[in-house]
């Protein structure tokens, strides 16, 4: 998960992109359905990151196969410090399959989530004109 520890701290959209799998399924409690595949995930994780400020991981967990991982982060959206859990799981092939990303207090989801439809607007506009 260093790869994407790292891509993600760095804000490289493009080495985050490279990592996921293209039948990859995003999920979080700030939105109410899944988003499916590669071009919508990393359009919303490019957007996600101009959202969270002063991001950084602070803890890793990783399964003893080596494919489920829990990256801890702390964060803040305007001045509601968040803290949070990318669980990811890999496929066969070392790409990210699934992607969730937990986040706490409520009030901070709360604040994301607002914001979270729009990202999902932009993020769906800009793959169907990619398309």
């Amino acid at each position: 998960m260093r790869a994407f520890r790292e891509a993600v701290e760095a804000g490289d959209l493009g080495a985050v992109e490279a990592l996921l799998a293209e039948d990859v399924v995003f999920t979080s409690p700030v939105v109410f359905k899944p988003y499916e595949g590669k071009a919508i995930t990393a359009a919303i994780l490019g957007a996600v990151v101009k959202v969270f400020e002063d991001f950084r991981y602070v803890s890793e967990l990783s399964s003893a196969d080596g494919r489920d991982h829990a990256l801890v982060f702390a964060t803040r959206v305007g001045e509601r410090a968040l803290n949070g859990c990318d669980f990811i799981h890999l496929d066969e092939n070392g790409l990210i399959d699934r992607l969730m990303v937990m986040v706490r207090p409520l009030s901070g989801a709360q604040a994301m989530g607002a914001r979270f439809e729009q990202i999902a607007r932009e993020a769906e506009a800009r793959v169907a004109s990619a398309s």
